[in-house]
């Protein structure tokens, strides 16, 4: 993430700076996957450097993600173009897939939670540390050090899968079932998942994003990457809860309709101005 001046750091200043690398990933996911034509270095530091990236920075953003193999360069004449790889448009096709299903996902609940028991060396700092975070990406919350649950039953493959991956399996059980008459099914999601923090999060995302007002196709194209980057955090954040274990007035529902909006407003006027950029130099 960018170091922003001064000594101090606020949650909206975190949630609008990015690093080089992501903001390149969110440029070639928004405009480069859908054409499937390659895009030249020139088109790419001239936008990331409307999005505050140095040129030096930006450079070796696209060569690191050259050398992670999601790019590729072919050579006319002086200049260079890149192109997505195999694996680069499978990493961006699952990534886009996941923040717009994320944005539009509103899924009845049949009341059921899926309930894993994990058996984690206490002396094994990180298999613990990967575990929760695969868990949680796969949208799990968990109640203590071995004991994690999710109202969406169909993430139990994707939690064996992380599982044996981490020679979890044997001394791990995973159960489903429905509430008894003991407790109280919004007080395990709030233990299970910090809903304050990511709340805070989408009130930030819903200030920064209403105060952006593009004029010009230019500035729509910045604004939307902007968008879509500032979004893509929150399926990483937000396990995607049914409306029954969510707070009253919940700021999600209000942010996602925001991201849907504008991205539709903004989409025409930004890929003009994209189309304008990256025509041949």
């Amino acid at each position: 993430m960018e170091v922003v001046d001064g000594p101090f750091v606020t949650r909206r200043q975190e949630l609008g700076a990015a690093s080089a690398r992501s903001l390149l990933l969110t440029v070639l996911g928004e405009f480069v996957l859908p054409s499937g034509r390659p895009v030249w270095t020139a088109s790419l530091l001239e936008l990331l450097a409307d999005l505050d990236v140095a040129e030096k920075a930006a450079r070796q953003a696209i060569m690191r993600t050259a050398d992670s193999g999601w790019i590729e360069a072919s050579r006319i004449g002086r200049e260079t173009r890149w192109s997505l790889t195999a694996a680069g448009t499978r990493l961006l096709r699952e990534g886009t897939e996941r923040i717009y299903g994320f944005a539009a996902d509103d899924r009845a609940w049949d009341g059921r939670w899926l309930v894993l028991s994990v058996g984690v060396p206490e002396n094994n700092r990180a298999v613990r540390q990967r575990l929760r975070t695969q868990l949680g990406w796969a949208g799990l919350g968990s109640l203590d050090a071995g004991t994690w649950v999710t109202p969406r039953v169909d993430r139990e493959q994707e939690a064996r899968r992380v599982l044996d991956e981490l020679g979890l399996l044997a001394g791990s059980w995973s159960f489903v079932a429905t509430a008894g008459v003991v407790g109280n099914e919004r007080s395990l999601a709030r233990t299970a998942w910090d809903l304050d923090g990511i709340e805070r999060g989408y009130e930030d995302f819903l200030e920064l994003v209403g105060r952006r007002r593009p004029r010009t196709d230019r500035q729509a194209l910045v604004a939307q990457v902007r968008l879509v980057q500032e979004w893509r955090r929150f399926p990483l954040l937000d396990p995607g809860l049914p409306r029954e274990l969510l707070p009253p007035r919940w700021s999600g529902s209000r942010a996602a309709e925001v991201f849907r909006e504008r991205h539709a407003t903004w989409a025409p006027r930004a890929q003009q101005a994209w189309v304008q950029l990256t025509a041949d130099r």
